[in-house]
């Protein structure tokens, strides 16, 4: 890892929702979505960020782009801290850093054609102009498998698959380094899944791009990452090398994760033990403090409901919070 080049830092990143707002607006408590974490994304590698639904994952995600502004933090990106710029100063760096969003369909202007979708932000950054402007659109649309003249359609005229595959070719069209994929199969078919994921690779090969994936299927983050992340409840809890990951998984909820993975062969699902959680999950509002997880946890020990685990290098570049290590 010491001679790959690290294009994103985060640095103890948090961001807070207020709630119960009082008369003067003042906040009483807060939704800790995203509550300290850290880690860097090298050049050229897809980072897989995985956890259940509400753990903050794709809070992470909005903030490292700036859709969401850091409570706390830095957000390091190619030796640049982003976590201060404004809006404005944010704009150079638009063009570097895009998103791919989980639902195509609202996240597509239904009253714009297609080629005015891909073409919004060439025109917001200036980067190519009449003719040229429309032969780069084209030349987009072609490239995520859609044809030249689907430029003309609207939203609505495609499948969740097509609508995707615009939405790629939107992130594309200022020819990003990073991009942020949020769930960006989750809504479609298991047929069209493996299209996108094979086409996502293609074009990081092809263009050198760097991705941050979101997702809760294990099954395709194995596929596609280099490196995964575990997220529970707003902190990181496991992070390391894909195979270090799946092949020999220290936290106790990474294990309850993989184990509900669905295997194809039916035999060897049934000799297979899955690793049934109880226990309520805290609310993010004000967690108690230590492990956030303890409640579910089989190996709790006393120590677990005072102190809050760090994440330790245990070898292999791989990374867990937990206070069995």
């Amino acid at each position: 890892m010491s001679n790959e080049k690290v294009l994103v830092e985060i640095k103890d990143l948090k961001k807070y929702f207020p709630v119960n707002k009082g008369l003067f607006g003042k906040a009483h408590s807060y939704v800790k979505a995203v509550d300290g974490i850290s880690f860097t994304i090298n050049k050229g590698e897809t980072l897989g960020l995985v956890g259940e639904s509400g753990c903050g994952k794709t809070t992470c995600g909005r903030t490292i782009i700036k859709l969401y502004e850091p409570t706390f933090g830095q957000i390091i990106y190619d030796g640049h801290d982003l976590s201060k710029l404004s809006q404005k100063q944010m704009l150079p760096y638009r063009k570097k850093i895009q998103m791919i969003f989980q639902d195509p369909y609202a996240s597509l202007n239904s009253r714009m054609t297609v080629g005015d979708i891909v073409g919004e932000s060439i025109d917001i950054h200036g980067v190519y102009k009449g003719k040229d402007r429309m032969v780069k659109i084209q030349e987009l649309l072609r490239t995520v498998g859609l044809s030249s003249e689907h430029s003309s359609r609207y939203p609505h005229e495609f499948s969740g698959g097509q609508r995707q595959r615009i939405g790629i070719a939107r992130s594309l069209a200022v020819q990003p380094e990073f991009i942020v994929c949020d769930e960006p199969i989750s809504a479609l078919d298991v047929s069209i899944q493996a299209q996108i994921i094979n086409m996502l690779e293609e074009l990081q090969e092809n263009m050198g791009l760097t991705y941050l994936f979101i997702a809760h299927d294990l099954s395709m983050v194995k596929h596609i990452s280099n490196r995964i992340g575990v997220m529970y409840l707003g902190k990181m809890v496991e992070i390391g090398k894909s195979e270090e990951v799946y092949g020999h998984s220290m936290h106790p909820y990474t294990k309850a994760l993989l184990s509900a993975i669905p295997i194809p062969d039916p035999e060897e699902a049934a000799l297979r033990k899955r690793i049934m959680l109880k226990g309520e999950i805290p609310s993010p509002i004000d967690p108690p403090p230590g492990c956030r997880f303890k409640g579910r946890c089989q190996y709790a020990k006393p120590i677990c409901s005072k102190v809050d685990p760090e994440l330790k290098n245990l070898g292999s570049d791989h990374f867990v919070a937990c206070h069995l290590y």
